[in-house]
């Protein structure tokens, strides 16, 4: 306790010493994990500190704000956040130190020998899974990909050789080629209702043209809705700015045509061939993109009752971590453990992916890039998409 009261009448921010006026509370939980992600990956040796209740003033001298009593109290529980959303695992010890009379908290964040420490699953949309965060003199940055990279290969170095990984598809051998059957998207929901209006749209345009009544119009719609759809007499304008809409309105049944009628289960296999397990180790793919190429990014909710029911929080944590790009998908997946000598699956729950016909004949490459605690190097090279 003498050195955590020495420590925060001493310091100043730092690389290793964070500063916080208020404590993070149960509104705060984002900040927190945010911080802790930030201190983990710091560049330094030993203990990393973030002291809330404490803040400087405009001539540098330390304001105490005191610290609740209940913050102490598993309120919320500060660890058991860590636990639940980062990774690999990180031991954190927060307590109060008394200055003065006054209480102030204490997070003391251990040796991190672990770097690079990230988001396990998704906090928020701002806070997802696989974000890092770095402290750089008394500034928190997000980690990009190069800067995860160089993290990687410092901390996983020495050990196990990449030219012992084999990654690909599963088969009576491990293929680097795959052929996937592309499937008529003529009966996609969203389409078919884009279909239905611009033809509805037609059919008053040509009612226009001839001066005429709405019978037309009206005998378009009971053919494309049915009867039992009433008729509305709306303009060509509002019809068109129902059909900018569809993609919203249809997701949920585009999702459903898509990743659970048409889809196609995509697994990968890695095969580690040397003497020694591998640790710590993320694979990362990169997919080129195309207007009929759709990868799930989740599970697609459930159709049960004439509704769409979401899938559990536990369903989705086992479906592979997916992001969509401008021009490339990604996908990572992560292990704590690759056996030497054994094979296993990439994905808990394999990739689902449709092809449209549009690709037919087509080939796609799948870029790949395993990383881990004790590999040399990274291990690379492409896979193919053979589509037919």
């Amino acid at each position: 306790m003498k050195h955590l009261l020495r420590l925060v009448q001493s310091s100043a921010p730092s690389t290793s010493v964070q500063f916080r006026k208020s404590a993070y509370g149960r509104r705060g939980v984002q900040e927190f994990l945010r911080d802790v992600l930030a201190m983990a990956n710091a560049s330094v040796d030993g203990s990393r500190y973030i002291i809330t209740g404490v803040q400087f003033d405009d001539k540098g001298r330390k304001c105490l704000y005191p610290v609740a009593a209940d913050d102490f109290e598993d309120r919320p529980a500060y660890q058991t956040l860590v636990n639940d959303h980062i990774e690999p695992p990180l031991k954190i010890n927060y307590q109060p130190v008394l200055i003065d009379g006054e209480r102030i908290g204490v997070f003391e964040i251990g040796d991190c020998q672990d770097r690079p420490y990230m988001m396990r699953i998704d906090f928020s949309e701002t806070l997802r899974r696989g974000d890092a965060y770095a402290r750089i003199n008394d500034t928190s940055m997000k980690l990009g990909r190069r800067q995860l990279q160089t993290l990687f290969e410092r901390q996983f170095s020495n050990s196990v050789s990449a030219t012992n990984v084999e990654i690909g598809f599963p088969g009576n051998i491990i293929h680097k080629s795959r052929k996937l059957a592309t499937q008529s998207l003529r009966q996609l929901p969203s389409l078919l209702a884009s279909e239905k209006l611009n033809e509805l749209i037609e059919a008053k345009t040509r009612v226009q043209a001839s001066a005429g009544n709405t019978m037309m119009a009206r005998l378009t719609h009971a053919r494309l809705f049915g009867s039992d759809v009433p008729y509305e007499d709306r303009s060509t304008e509002e019809i068109r700015a129902e059909i900018q809409q569809l993609e919203r309105r249809y997701r949920d049944h585009d999702e459903q045509f898509l990743f659970t009628e048409k889809h196609t289960d995509l697994q990968l296999v890695i095969l580690n061939q040397g003497g020694e397990s591998i640790h710590d180790a993320a694979l990362n793919l990169v997919m080129p993109t195309h207007h009929e190429l759709y990868i799930a990014t989740c599970l697609p909710k459930v159709f049960e009752a004439e509704k769409f029911i979401e899938r559990t929080a536990e369903e989705q944590a086992d479906y592979p971590s997916v992001t969509l790009r401008d021009n490339q998908v990604q996908v990572c997946a992560r292990f704590a453990e690759i056996p030497a000598g054994e094979l296993i699956n990439v994905f808990t729950l394999p990739l689902r992916v449709c092809v449209g016909e549009a690709l037919k004949g087509r080939r796609l490459g799948i870029q790949y890039k395993l990383l881990a605690r004790n590999l040399r190097a990274p291990a690379a090279g492409t896979l193919r998409l053979l589509l037919t």
